[in-house]
């Protein structure tokens, strides 16, 4: 059923060929594309430290020492905005364009403030796409699971991603076709053990509507263990590490999913929606969808959830 599942091979590639159609383009219409930019002259390691420095100036000092006028209600009560985001979401797009002139920005607070921001991602400019604070919850709470997400992406493809646990000292990058490192080690997933439950991270109960609770739920059957997922980068950072199985997300902002597919790719993941096709970072896609730690475990979870759908 899941013809289209995408993996993205990082180191020995000899278990992949069982998987039909695993490259984006098996289900991406035929429209002509421009060339992928140059990224010859991109200094990546000045894209790490843009990030670190952002952190470092704007959110790292309002962890634990927000006021109540730093925070702010953007839908309702769980969905929150602080100074931290605003800020280091500035930073990021001033430093970030100015690495790679030409460059766009598609940020979660800009495209707050004006959702037509989201056409960048359909034109021929390479695309920084930015959540300054991923896990703003986590952060008004004192909770160091939060993390800076950056990736680049030029006409749908991402080309890397850059995943900050600050509060961790946690540093992910991931580079389409090169492989994905942790603090300078080569992160690989590794496989489910036979047999074992496997962990799964689902769309918080608190962001999901009573359908989506619906078809979420057809993972609490033997064999799996869904919880409900705290930050979204730092639930695909846990599978790229191994440490859980598999993410299955009932929403599709770019922000929050970008940098951690491709981490979980180079580590030798994979992901598909229920329609049985590879994640769209343009959106449209047919949801839910996920991010495992092998083929099998990702056909099994999209298996359950598409016959939930």
């Amino acid at each position: 059923m899941i013809d289209a599942l995408r993996t993205q091979p990082s180191g020995d590639t000899a278990n992949t060929t069982d998987v039909a159609a695993v490259t984006p383009t098996a289900t991406t219409p035929a429209v002509p594309r421009s060339a992928a930019p140059d990224l010859s002259a991109l200094d990546f390691a000045a894209v790490e430290t843009a990030i670190r420095r952002a952190a470092a100036d704007e959110i790292m000092p309002r962890f634990r020492r927000l006021a109540a006028d730093d925070i702010i209600e953007k839908n309702g009560p769980h969905d929150l905005v602080t100074s931290a985001d605003r800020l280091a979401e500035e930073h990021l797009t001033a430093a970030l364009t100015a690495l790679l002139p030409g460059s766009l920005v598609v940020g979660e607070e800009s495209v707050h403030a004006d959702p037509t921001v989201l056409r960048a991602l359909h034109g021929d400019a390479p695309v920084w796409i930015v959540d300054p604070v991923d896990g703003t919850r986590q952060f008004v709470h004192g909770d160091p699971g939060f993390a800076t997400l950056v990736a680049l992406a030029h006409r749908g493809e991402v080309l890397a991603s850059w995943t900050y646990a600050p509060a961790l000292e946690l540093m992910a990058v991931a580079r389409l076709g090169a492989g994905a490192e942790l603090n300078g080690v080569p992160l690989r997933t590794g496989s489910a053990a036979s047999g074992a439950v496997l962990d799964v991270a689902i769309s918080h109960y608190d962001f999901t509507d009573d359908d989506q609770k619906r078809v979420l739920a057809a993972l609490d059957t033997g064999g799996i263990a869904p919880r409900p997922c705290g930050s979204a980068g730092l639930e695909y950072l846990h599978v790229a590490r191994g440490e859980i199985d598999a993410t299955a997300f009932s929403w599709e902002n770019c922000w929050d999913h970008a940098a951690g597919l491709l981490l979980v790719h180079e580590a030798g993941g994979a992901s598909g929606t229920v329609a049985g096709e590879p994640f769209r970072i343009e959106g449209d896609n047919a949801l839910p969808f996920t991010a495992a730690r092998d083929a099998e475990t990702a056909r099994r979870i999209l298996g359950l959830l598409a016959a939930a759908n």
